[in-house]
Parts: structure tokens; sequence; C-alpha cells
């Protein structure tokens, strides 16, 4: 398969005519994060906690394959989840994940003003809480959380052990919310009313599903092994959206014989699905993949720090300015990346995509009406 280029694309960005206020929900960043989403929802900010729930995959078992997708790693794209002895230990991965985040947040009743927000200072643990998690020399905190399911497939389990788990992080009282990682093709009848169902007993606590679409091009999803039509995810699109479920997709940029049509292209496609939130991330080429073996035999590139800023500023400039940015980079663990190299300074990438941003007087939804 031909490579993407690894350069950035020559095409000047156009400035508007005019500059634009940007709405003041997004806190000053020149598209809608989820940080911003959070503080304007919770009034400060949130935390995710990656959480193994020891599933496997579809893909992996040999229901549909046994290699899994050509990009995934052995750890089911799940490396920086909460590690625990104990078989699907929620409770003890969701204490551990706290307690280093408790570690770095100042002490409670501390002023939190964020732009736009007023301070707000930060509550104790509820006397219900496993033993409190707290600074040193500091009262106690609580941090806002999302027990993130991240680790292979997380509906596809029977559906008592899914009832439990999930149950298990909702009633863990410093977590918000829930953010489920899985496939569409494992969303049938009865895990959908478990998740409606999960949804009516929690009435105070959210519940998201994340779909790794990566792209909507047949040639490109055979390549990488998805193992799903594009028809597959629709309905699950909109099965989740009857039973008012947020969906979150994610998409890969750079991924092996697209360019920046292909890619917007599949934003054009996000746009008319509209989810609540989108992750965009660039192509990690990671040890004991397939993907690694194919960038070492020379059969596609990946893209440089310039050109995944460039591509991924247009499909910001090309995304509804409503839909949540969950994901803007990504970064591959250390140990396992194999390129590129670049992706592991994760602060440089954010910071010099909010330069450019700023000097190109670039935004989310710029091009939707503009270019």
């Amino acid at each position: 398969m031909t490579g993407n280029s690894s350069t950035s694309s020559s095409r000047k960005p156009q400035k508007p005519e005019k500059a634009r206020k940007l709405p003041e929900k997004w806190l000053g960043k020149p598209y809608y994060s989820l940080d911003a989403y959070c503080k304007n929802t919770f009034q400060r900010k949130c935390f995710k906690i990656a959480l193994n729930a020891r599933m496997t995959c579809p893909n992996r078992d040999g229901t549909l394959g046994s290699r899994g997708c050509i990009l995934c790693s052995q750890g089911g794209s799940g490396e920086f989840a909460m590690e625990t002895a104990g078989k699907g230990d929620i409770a003890a991965q969701l204490q551990a994940g706290f307690a280093l985040i408790a570690k770095k947040l100042p002490p409670a009743g501390t002023a939190t003003a964020k732009p736009g927000l007023s301070a707000t200072p930060e509550p104790e643990l509820p006397s219900t809480a496993e033993p409190a998690l707290s600074v040193p020399g500091s009262l106690p905190v609580q941090p806002c959380i999302i027990a993130y399911f991240q680790a292979y497939t997380n509906t596809y389990a029977p559906l008592p052990h899914l009832e439990q788990i999930f149950s298990e992080a909702l009633e863990t009282p410093f977590v918000l919310g829930i953010s489920i990682a899985t496939r569409p093709d494992c969303l049938p009848p009865q895990v959908l009313e478990l998740l409606a169902g999960l949804k009516n007993r929690y009435p105070d606590k959210f519940i998201w599903v994340e779909l790794g679409l990566q792209t909507i091009h047949d040639k490109t999803a055979a390549y990488i092994r998805r193992g799903y039509p594009l028809s597959c995810f629709d309905e699950a699109v909109k099965n989740l959206q009857v039973i008012s479920i947020p969906v979150i997709v994610h998409m890969i940029l750079g991924l092996p014989g697209e360019g920046p049509s292909q890619m917007l292209k599949t934003i054009s496609y996000l746009n008319a699905v509209n989810p609540f939130g989108v992750k965009l991330q660039l192509l990690h080429v990671l040890e004991g993949t397939d993907l690694a073996a194919a960038y070492r035999n020379g059969e596609f590139s990946v893209l440089t720090l310039e050109g995944y800023l460039d591509i991924l500023i247009s499909c910001l400039e090309h995304l509804s300015p409503d839909v949540v940015v969950h994901r803007v980079t990504g970064d591959g663990p250390k140990k396992i990346l194999i390129a590129p190299d670049w992706s592991g300074d994760k602060k440089k990438v954010l910071n010099t995509l909010h330069h450019l941003m700023r000097e190109r007087e670039s935004f989310q939804g710029r091009c939707l009406k503009t270019c």
C-alpha cells in the first residue's frame, strides 16, 4: 500500500476576512475541548482514569480474526490503564488512579477560578467513600473523575459481568460518569438495554460510549482489519442516540494510503452523524503489531510533526463547532513506540498546535462557511 506524505501540505492557510470572536464556552482555546466542556458543565477540571476490565475482542478471539487490527497492540490500546492485582478489579484501579491524581491537586478550599468561571472551592470526599486520599499536608480533595473503560472491547462480555463492572464504577462516590470504549458490532440489543437501564438507575451520572471508527474509507478499513462495514457504525450510532447515550468517535490521522482529502471526507461524514465528541489522533507504530512490520519494510511513512499539525488544523476547521474535541494528539507508550518519535513530547505538540492556530487565526468550524 502506498504511504501517505510525511511532509506538510504546501497549501497556505487562508485567513477569514474578519477575525471572529471565539465562543465563550471554549474558554480561550480555538476549539471546543473536553477540558472546556467539563469546566462549563461541572465547574472544574475533570480527570480520566483509564481502566482495564480484562476484556478481549472479536478480532482477537477467533470470531472475526486472531491478530487484531493491524495497528492494535497486545494491550488492546489500553497500555495506560491502571494495572492492579485481581481480575477486573475496577474499584482498586479507580482508587489507585484517584490517589495519583489527588497528589497533583491543590489543597481543599483553594480557589480554582478559570477564565469565564467563578472561583470554586474543592469539596471534601464524601463520608461514604473509601479511605480518604489526600495531598500530603492538606485536607482531602475530590477531583471530578471519569472512569474510562479503555482496553480492548468493553461491551464484549456476558451481560452480568458488564452490569457488575459498570455499576461498580458508577457507584464509586468520586466518579461523575463512565466512558466505554467498544466496537459498533458489539452493541447488540441486550447491551443497549443494559446501558439504558444503567442510565435510568444512575440519573445523576453520565454514560458515554466511544466507537473506534478511524476512517470511513473501505479500502483503508480493510487494510487495518477493522472488521466491520460503515453501515454497522451508522446503526450503532443511531441506536445509541435513540437511548440518549452520547457517542464519541475515534479517528486516526495519517493512516497508510490516506491523504488530506480522504481525512476531510471522514470529518464531513462525522458532521452529518453529529456525535457528542471526537478523538483526533495520529497514527502510532507500536512494537508487536503487524503495522510495525509494514513500516520497517518501507510500505508507508508516518507524518512529521509539521504535517500532522497541518492536517489536524484543517480537520478542526472543517469540524462542526458544536462537537466536543476529546483529543487532538496521543502519546504511545515509550517502551513500545517505534514512530513517530516526536509524539512522545505531548506538551510540545499541544503548544505548537495552539500557537499555529492563533497565528493563522484558525478555529474549529472556520471552513464550514468560509472555505
